[in-house]
């Protein structure tokens, strides 16, 4: 499955398996920007990405815990 700057659910739960022990909303921005361009399912252009989306993602992942 590909993931893209859009897809802020499937983006947390990813990250939720990699990085179990993190804390979301102690996440800084920067680090979260990295760890999504990281993930071998993320395909999209780094140029895309902004606070907006970076928030989304944050917040999904927040709820999921």
């Amino acid at each position: 499955m590909i993931l893209k700057w859009l897809d802020s659910q499937e983006l947390a739960l990813a990250l939720m398996d990699i990085y179990p022990d993190q804390d979301p909303a102690q996440i800084r921005f920067t680090d979260l920007r990295e760890w999504i361009l990281n993930l071998e399912e993320f395909d999209d252009d780094p140029k895309h990405c902004s606070e907006r989306i970076l928030e989304a993602v944050q917040q999904c992942w927040i709820e999921e815990m």
